[in-house]
């Protein structure tokens, strides 16, 4: 039987990529040059990648009354678009029965095919490809339009699915323009055709019912219920045994099985049923597709073999017969038989046990243990479902596991730790819902029954939807699959599919939703891993904490607290914890740290975020978002946070929870303060201080504690060679610091240290311009100058001149200069004299 069919009708033709080997392209490049002298018809013929154009041309003038080629070789002019040689064999390979354009034998045929190659033709015009624009319909010789799309190329669109791509644009003839298409164009009319020769055709159950030698095949369907199955659009693939093959088959199974009316009981019936599956394949197979090789079958999970047996092939089972095949390729609207001469077994039709005791819905919950809690639920709720699911049926239960209740309540939170917990008479009757909702009601659907994307209508009302996708899953309203850990658990009354995960209505989302949404002061008070930044805004007492609880709408990237512990080691040991932010000045960078991680206007969601987008903050500081194999959000350092959580939805904004404390520019200002060691620290690690180190110890006025906090201050450090000179001009009596030993003297050292102190500011030597004086903390000013050979000094009360020879020595709290000599102030010379 020759079948006019593309698939199903309306699927697209496959999109087949025309390209010509290098002879081929020189000699199309040569026809570009020669078709001015050319008519269409004499350039096709010239053309070998279009002789199945000229072959369809010349089958279709076959019939009386046609004459395309007269036509096309007529003054025009002519726009043709034409498909080449692999355009028609991928056409060919959708028409059942069609292998060549010689099949075409019939006036009919003959007409279609005239009416598929008038669609090809626009009269009248010679239009160029760059005379085509986006969207321009072009009414051809059979009537239809053309679509025109300059998407990436020159396409055009029938009225299929699928574009043809111009290939080889602008070959010139004398009556007008070729344009080499890969792919046929087929217009409405003859789609409409395809269609009714398929709705003509028998579906697979009426031709089993047509077919003499397949009416206990035909009984066997029935009492399976398959009759929808094998009647739905498929394609299936079907392997049809005799009614001489299962006469053997109820020869084997002994003296109870006379006939297939002895197949009366549930399990017997699913037992057929899963045979009969096993029959079929959800895909159609012709004979000339056959390969040695397993195929799945329908019966979910079991596979037959095709095995090469001299030019032919056999059907392998779970049994030691093989089945020939002994009639191939019963086409039928919706797929394709083929006779065989046994029925081929399953594992599961050997394993079959007689003497099977089926237990109700409700036994086979309360006997096994991973369904306690699915138990448990239909007794908490108390509203019959447990009687229900005991009595006749039928009945589909899809029921989840113990880890699937308790992994709902997690997500619902603390406040639901076990099922008990549902006492109200809002929660019962939503716990009611979530379990009507794993309830079918008058179907007892095994998984070989199920098909993609099926929805099915459960005990509460509401759908829940099928999809095969590398499994058996259903979907709820939350759109999550649950999938089908163990599916056909057959009992008295229907069958159970044992999911991991809990379905949802959307009565249960909204539940969640209301449940589980907090504003963001809440949900960060309320995440443990957030406890720290919580900590910190309580700290910083500005407000932020009722901020965040307030309208909003806001975006908080949140630290967790790993990103809190690790920025403290970074700030080293002064920094234990947020409480070590006690100073003013350290408040207020906490504060902006804070602000920077919140940013005020619409949420921004993960879904809606832009690589490189900038997003300003409450500090009115801009962090940048990266989106580089993940949500990254880049700082005022080269170190990338990562958003390791997203979407945390809160009544007033969303939350993402990152694993880095944000910084900006400030925070690494400090940073860079608190690694430079202060003023004492500094003169400790200098040799060349160590006598100015030992006086500040010996003077024992405060100055070691002056000089390791506050600031700015700036600091003129006596070298050891200077306070050597010291102690030679004081004479023989102070040879070192030591000899600074009395009050008085000690005294007089700490006036003489304090005048080589400046507070309150910060003098580098580039500000060291001319003559100018200072005043120190000893209380007398201090002559500071630049000489005229750039040289740095300081003038004391002694009128000496002493030199600056180590000028800018960073510290946290201020600067430090070298010098050649120990600075002597007024008072302290008057007291030596």
């Amino acid at each position: 039987m020759k079948t006019l069919q593309l698939g199903r009708f309306l699927t697209p033709i496959l999109l087949l990529l025309f390209l010509f080997s290098c002879e081929e392209e020189k000699q199309n490049s040569e026809n570009n040059t020669e078709a001015s002298t050319l008519t269409i018809v004499e350039t096709a013929q010239s053309t070998p990648a279009l002789s199945l154009l000229v072959d369809a041309l010349t089958k279709a003038d076959e019939r009386e009354g046609s004459d395309l080629i007269s036509a096309l070789s007529s003054e025009g002019p002519f726009t043709v678009f034409a498909p080449t040689n692999e355009a028609f064999a991928a056409l060919l390979a959708q028409l059942d029965g069609y292998d060549s354009l010689e099949d075409f034998d019939t006036d009919e045929e003959k007409e279609l095919l005239g009416l598929i190659l008038q669609y090809h033709v626009i009269a009248g015009a010679a239009a160029r490809s760059t005379d085509l624009e986006a969207g321009q319909e072009l009414p051809t010789l059979q009537g239809e339009i053309l679509t025109v799309s300059l998407n990436d190329g020159v396409f055009i669109q029938d009225k299929t699915e699928t574009a043809a791509e111009v290939t080889t644009p602008n070959v010139e003839n004398s009556n007008g323009i070729v344009h080499i298409i890969n792919k046929v164009l087929l217009p409405q009319e003859i789609l409409d055709a395809l269609q009714e020769e398929m709705e003509e055709q028998p579906n697979l159950v009426e031709l089993v019912v047509a077919t003499e030698s397949l009416s206990l095949l035909e009984q066997a369907v029935i009492k399976a219920d398959l009759v929808d199955t094998l009647s739905s659009e498929g394609p299936f693939t079907v392997f049809a045994p005799t009614d001489d093959a299962f006469v053997a088959l109820l020869e084997v199974l002994g003296e109870q099985y006379a006939s297939l009316d002895d197949f009366d009981t549930d399990e017997e019936i699913a037992l057929l049923r899963n045979i009969l599956l096993y029959h079929v394949l959800p895909i159609q197979v012709l004979e000339a597709d056959l390969a040695a090789g397993s195929v799945a079958t329908a019966f979910e999970g079991n596979n037959i073999e095709v095995i090469s047996e001299g030019e032919s092939f056999v059907l392998g089972d779970a049994s030691d017969v093989n089945a020939i095949i002994t009639g191939t390729d019963i086409t039928a609207s919706n797929g394709v038989a083929h006779t065989i001469n046994k029925v081929i077994l399953p594992q599961a039709a050997l394993d079959f046990v007689a003497e099977l005791q089926l237990k109700t819905i409700a036994e086979i919950a309360i006997a096994t243990d991973d369904l306690s809690l699915l138990v448990d639920a239909l007794v908490q709720v108390n509203a019959g479902l447990v009687e229900t699911l005991g009595g006749e049926g039928s009945f589909t239960v899809f029921a989840p596991t113990n880890q699937a209740f308790v992994d709902l309540l997690d997500i619902l939170g603390e406040d639901y730790t076990s099922l008990s917990d549902f006492d109200t008479e809002e929660e019962i009757a939503l716990l009611t819902d979530i379990l009507k909702y794993h309830v079918v009601v008058g179907l007892a659907a095994f998984s070989g029954d199920l098909s993609e994307g099926q929805a099915i209508e459960t005990f509460l009302g509401d759908a829940i939807e099928v999809s095969l996708d590398g499994g058996v899953f259903i979907i709820d309203a939350s759109g999550v699959p649950a999938e089908v850990a163990l599916a056909d658990i057959e009992a008295s009354n229907g069958v159970v599919h044992v999911l991991n995960k809990v379905l949802l209505p959307q009565a249960a989302l909204d539940f969640v939703a209301e449940l589980q949404l907090k504003n963001i002061a809440e949900l960060a008070i309320a995440t443990d891993d957030l406890s720290l930044l919580v900590d910190a805004l309580v700290r910083v007492d500005a407000g932020l904490v009722e901020a965040l609880g307030g309208e909003g709408p806001f975006t908080v990237f949140a630290p967790t607290n790993m990103a809190f512990v690790n920025l403290l080691e970074v700030l080293g040991d002064d920094y234990n914890s947020l409480s070590d932010f006690d100073t003013e000045e350290e408040i207020a960078l906490l504060v902006d740290i804070l602000k920077y991680h919140v940013a005020p206007g619409n949420p921004a969601f993960a879904e809606n975020l832009i690589d490189g987008q900038q997003i300003n903050t409450l500090l009115d500081q801009k962090i940048k978002i990266r989106l580089d194999g993940g949500v990254f959000v880049e700082d005022a350092t080269d170190d990338l946070a990562e958003v390791v959580l997203a979407d945390q939805e809160a009544t007033n904004g969303v939350v993402h929870i990152i694993n880095k404390v944000l910084l900006p520019q400030a925070a690494l200002d400090f940073l860079a303060s608190l690694q430079t060691q202060n003023i004492v620290e500094l003169a400790q690690s200098v040799p060349e201080l160590s006598i100015l180190v030992e006086a500040l110890i010996q003077a024992d006025a405060g100055l070691l504690e002056a000089l390791s906090s506050g600031g700015p201050l700036t600091v003129f450090a006596p070298t050891n060679d200077a306070f050597e000179r010291l102690f030679h001009d004081l004479g023989s009596d102070y040879h070192g610091i030591e000899d600074f030993d009395t009050q008085e003297e000690k005294a007089l050292l700490a006036e003489v240290l304090k005048y080589h102190v400046l507070t309150n500011q910060r003098l580098s030597s580039e500000n060291i311009q001319g003559h100018f004086e200072v005043h120190t903390l000893q209380g007398e000013d201090l002559g500071v100058g630049r000489t005229s050979t750039d040289r740095l000094i300081l003038n004391d009360p002694t009128n000496r001149y002493i030199q600056i020879i180590g000028i800018d020595n960073e510290a946290s709290n201020g600067i430090v200069h070298l010098i050649n000599r120990v600075l002597i102030p007024q008072e302290v010379l008057n007291a030596l004299h």
